[in-house]
């Protein structure tokens, strides 16, 4: 085997080694880098790599010892990060539904009641496309991250769209659910993509031919979430039965079903290492699980009203949990201990997100405002003012530096933090 390249990857931290079999197939593997700190030893740490994979020789240290440091500025903590009101989108005349970033925040795609999904140019706030063709609400929407070249919406007219993001082509119209379309996903790979549905079915379809490749049936109440972990090989499913389910993609089988909550789920998600996943429900709770032996290691407790959304840190040792008690809820993921609370909003918070670099948190309210917050302090750093409606969506681009905010005032607000630069392209090592 030869090493060909080395490929950073920042959030979270690692370092991706491309490299060409003795067939001439090239494969890449990854060096997690999840304890990476800006207090690490570094020579320590490259002694450790070199001796542990075989890839990697002595006389690549120093290509080893810029990646690493480049890593850990990239975790640095901002402190004096701020954002600013950067542009106004009226995106769409009916209301808004969802909005989403491409990974690199260049573009983000907006979703409505006007049947239609419109691809913005971050930058310029300018129009791309328009994604027209549903008969009716245009109701969840991804971006195929890390590329970007693809889009998917689901619909409530009971049917989702693959489209091509750089020319607004619809290349699959995939049908099949009996009933509205209300949650989608791809996996990392972009090879498949995941609706769930309030026929109670999630349904798996190849993105290349728009063909089903499985039901996943069990259910017996609509599937508000779902999500694919990192290696693809795995999807979560969360249902107002009371209970998430995680599935096999190969086969489509129902490899555990995750019950104990006494309320319906509202949100799910997998670590980055897939090991674990938590679900959020409207009892109160948020709990974490083994997602090798389905079973429930800690059930957090402390909000007042029901838990409206759940979200791991990138190196999956935090989780925050928002809630209509109008609080957000940090938790140290291996002790179960709350961390800090985030007090301040005067509405209840319906969406919560990590930084990229996993210092700041943001929480979306329905007292029209968005609040930025230090994760291990809860002190609030900064609120987003502007909207004159409940806020429903808030996300960090990858690079942390812009948010987006979403709006029942009908109108996506884009903020620049006061370090922003245009995106650069992937950092690469030539070998």
């Amino acid at each position: 085997m030869k090493l060909k390249r080395f490929l950073l990857r920042y959030y979270p931290p690692g370092i991706v080694l491309e490299y060409q079999r003795r067939n001439g197939d090239l494969e890449t593997k990854s060096i997690d880098l999840l304890n990476l700190t800006p207090e690490t030893d570094v020579e320590v740490l490259i002694n450790q790599i070199v001796f542990e994979e075989p890839l990697i020789s002595e006389n690549k240290k120093d290509t080893l010892r810029g990646m690493i440091y480049k890593l850990m500025e990239k975790i640095d903590n901002k402190d004096s990060q701020r954002f600013y009101l950067f542009k106004i989108l009226r995106a769409h005349i009916l209301p808004l539904t969802n909005c989403a970033f491409n990974k690199s925040g260049s573009k983000f795609i907006t979703g409505s009641y006007d049947r239609t999904c419109r691809v913005w140019d971050t930058l310029s706030g300018e129009e791309l496309l328009t994604l027209d063709g549903h008969k009716n609400v245009v109701y969840a929407i991804a971006f195929n991250n890390p590329f970007g070249d693809k889009i998917v919406t689901g619909s409530f007219d009971k049917t989702a769209r693959l489209w091509d993001a750089n020319t607004g082509q619809c290349l699959h119209t995939l049908k099949g659910h009996h009933t509205e379309i209300v949650c989608v996903a791809f996996n990392i790979q972009g090879t498949h993509v995941a609706t769930g549905s309030m026929d109670n079915t999630a349904k798996l379809w190849d993105v290349d031919t728009g063909q089903q490749i499985a039901s996943l049936e069990g259910h017996s109440a609509e599937i508000v979430s779902l999500n694919f972990n990192t290696d693809g090989d795995k999807i979560l499913t969360g249902s107002f039965d009371n209970t998430a389910k995680v599935w096999e993609v190969r086969s489509g089988q129902c490899l555990h079903t995750l019950a104990g909550h006494r309320g319906e789920i509202s949100s799910t998600q997998f670590d980055f290492t897939g090991d674990y996943c938590i679900t959020g429900s409207i009892d109160r709770t948020c709990k974490l699980w083994d997602v090798n032996n389905g079973q429930c290691m800690e059930t957090l407790r402390g909000h007042t009203d029901e838990v409206l959304d759940v979200c791991f840190n990138t190196t999956g040792n935090r989780l925050v949990t928002a809630s209509a008690d109008c609080t957000a809820r940090v938790y140290n993921v291996m002790t179960g201990a709350c961390i800090s609370i985030l007090i301040g909003h005067e509405g209840e918070i319906s969406k919560v997100q990590f930084s990229p670099n996993g210092y700041k948190i943001i929480t979306a309210s329905s007292d029209r405002t968005c609040r930025l917050w230090s994760v291990e302090t809860g002190e609030c750093l900064q609120v987003l003012e502007g909207h004159s409606d409940e806020i429903f969506s808030c996300a960090f681009n990858y690079e942390g530096d812009t948010v987006i905010t979403g709006s029942k005032d009908n109108t996506c607000r884009i903020w620049k933090d006061n370090f922003f630069t245009p995106a650069e392209e992937e950092d690469q090592y030539e070998d």
